[in-house]
């Protein structure tokens, strides 16, 4: 019987050795200066990607940026991803300071406070966490298929 501990360092060799090749690709990672994003920004760079972290946290991602140390294909743009423009300009930046976008990770998110009793959910706090993770998401691939869509087509 497999434990816990093999298990999860199998898995961390089947990412490594396994992964796809992304030698040359574009990532854009909203959420990319912390948790999961980070975790996403730092595999996509070893693994040879161009990423852009798009977040709200800057002195997260300047932070990320120096510790992945000065060459490295990595560059951070201002994005909250509940606003449409920022997420225009964040996709215009990747596709312009990389030449594309192969890969969108909609990362960015929120949970709201925990409220144990939904007689007393804050309707305000309700929609934030919406604009974030369903309409931020809806955002983030509506505006990464203007440049996806055109770069497959022309394949």
């Amino acid at each position: 019987m497999a434990t816990r501990t093999s298990v999860n360092s199998y898995l961390r060799k089947e990412i490594y050795i396994n992964f796809p090749p992304l030698e040359g690709k574009v990532a854009l990672i909203t959420g990319g200066a912390s948790g999961i994003g980070k975790a996403a920004t730092r595999l996509f760079i070893n693994h040879g990607a161009k990423v852009c972290i798009a977040d709200i946290r800057d002195d997260l991602a300047n932070q990320l940026l120096e510790s992945l140390g000065s060459g490295t294909n990595a560059r951070f743009i201002h994005c909250d991803v509940s606003k449409e423009d920022d997420i225009r300009k964040a996709v215009d930046f990747t596709a312009e300071t990389f030449g594309t976008i192969d890969i969108m990770v909609n990362n960015a998110g929120i949970t709201g406070n925990t409220v144990p009793d939904i007689r007393e959910v804050d309707l305000h706090e309700l929609q934030k966490v919406f604009e974030i993770n369903v309409d931020g998401v809806f955002l983030g691939m509506k505006h990464a298929a203007r440049v996806m869509i055109h770069v497959a087509r022309a394949r």
